[in-house]
């Protein structure tokens, strides 16, 4: 950042400080770090029963209520809760809507939504409405542009918080390369990448057998994801799941923070993954055999940043490959790639031009909060970075204060697909970043997993 820019930032940054309107990063009155929070889950199928299994292990947490719509999960969440030996909750089942009984509840102090992506905002703006000032969402945030902005215009006008319950923020190997970000390893960061590179063909077209996709369905008669989120592939084309790409590597270079995203660039491949395992797990006559999928099977985008970086996120889900998430961060030192787990700093790594196994560096620049709580993270999902969202979000409620993301930060990271869908519409034009911090960005402080400090 150059001298007449930060002279800049913290001009508006004084000017700010007079601003009436409500911040999310503004402190509320200390609360007693030690009371009870009282939740609400909305949504439990195998993502919401991870949330609610580490909700039970916890001795400040009481589970006030639980609600989704489909008996079989209602069963499997019933059947955990009792295993655990602490008092039912309420259990509300019913049409689409029944979650609204839930949010009538006194004295709720936040709820955590793992439904289907198109009810996540809706969802949001109900809860707000009703009162809850600590909502946390599985990703996404919303389909529409639009979904995003009633979002954060809501969570403003209501002064609550509204987290996305992005995991992968805390990946043990993750926060460690936030850790050499901020201790300037890799010198001044220039470009970053991430993506959601997982075979998906399963999940899309998973009937209930093992292995899945013998029958090659989706929709009501399929199971679990495959209800839902297959549709997503037959009628739009963009990156449809950004956020466990983005997230980490926009805390590293301060997006929304004295950053932020200014404008992106999407392209797609041709779509012939789908088609080409219902194909080969139940042949031409198979039920989905004639379904034109939109998705393309790669999607690319190209992000420009205010300060100068650029980002390259890749979308990969309809294709044969081993899960990856494709980070890179790289500086002007140095950088990391976590496909071949590799480091190299220059004058630091054993050898010039060589890659040094990861592992020694993330040793030497383990995280605070992992070294803290690194026994309390087993058994938790996925390798144990499911602990700490969690844990962020019940801390940030007993002590009355900013949730780790915000609701900018779920705004941004989730806009990306209906941007990319609006790029790729549009012959893979350049489309401008919407700031929902409506220049705020400029003087946010980034105080994300500073330390050790919950």
């Amino acid at each position: 950042m150059t001298n007449s820019r930060r002279q800049f930032v913290k001009d508006i940054g004084l000017a700010a400080a007079g601003m009436a309107m409500f911040r999310p990063d503004q402190l509320f009155a200390a609360a007693p770090a030690d009371r009870k929070v009282r939740l609400g889950f909305i949504g439990t199928g195998f993502r919401g029963q991870g949330h609610v299994a580490l909700a039970l292990r916890r001795s400040d947490v009481d589970v006030v209520a639980v609600c989704d719509v489909d008996d079989r999960m209602v069963q499997m969440t019933t059947n955990l809760l009792k295993k655990s030996g602490k008092p039912m909750p309420k259990i509300i089942t019913g049409d689409n809507y029944a979650y609204r009984q839930l949010l009538e509840i006194k004295d709720l102090d936040g709820v955590i939504i793992a439904t289907p992506w198109e009810w996540h905002a809706p969802m949001i703006l109900d809860a707000l409405a009703a009162g809850i000032k600590y909502v946390g969402t599985e990703v996404i945030l919303g389909i529409t542009l639009q979904d995003h902005w009633d979002v954060v215009k809501a969570a403003e006008q209501h002064k609550a918080h509204v987290m996305m319950l992005e995991n992968v923020c805390y990946r043990r190997d993750v926060m460690a390369v936030l850790n050499m970000v901020r201790q300037n390893v890799f010198g001044e960061i220039v470009h970053v990448q991430g993506g959601y590179q997982h075979d998906l063909r399963g999940i899309k077209f998973n009937d209930g057998n093992n292995p899945p996709g013998v029958g090659v369905e989706f929709g009501p008669k399929a199971f679990s994801e495959a209800r839902w989120r297959t549709e997503h592939s037959v009628h739009r084309n963009g990156d449809l799941y950004p956020t466990h790409g983005i997230g980490p590597v926009a805390m590293m270079i301060d997006i929304n923070r004295g950053n932020r995203f200014k404008s992106l660039c999407s392209f797609s491949t041709k779509t012939r993954g789908l088609h080409d395992y219902i194909l080969s797990k139940g042949g031409a006559s198979a039920p989905s055999a004639k379904v034109n999928f939109a998705l393309g099977d790669v999607v690319t985008t190209s992000i420009k940043c205010a300060n100068g970086e650029t980002i390259l996120l890749q979308h990969d889900t309809n294709l044969p490959r081993p899960y990856s998430l494709g980070f890179r961060v790289q500086g002007t030192k140095g950088l990391w790639m976590d496909v071949n787990k590799g480091i190299y700093v220059e004058g630091a790594s054993k050898q010039n031009d060589v890659w040094d196994d990861a592992q020694e560096w993330y040793d030497k620049y383990d995280h605070p909060l992992w070294r803290r709580w690194s026994k309390d993270t087993q058994g938790a999902g996925h390798g144990g970075m499911d602990f700490f969202v969690l844990h962020g979000f019940v801390e940030a409620i007993k002590r009355n204060a900013p949730t780790p993301m915000d609701v900018y930060d779920a705004a941004a990271w989730s806009a990306i697909t209906p941007l990319s869908e609006s790029s790729i519409e549009m012959g893979n034009e350049r489309v401008d970043f919407p700031d929902f911090t409506s220049g705020q960005w400029m003087y946010r402080k980034n105080d994300f997993a500073i330390g050790d400090e919950y």
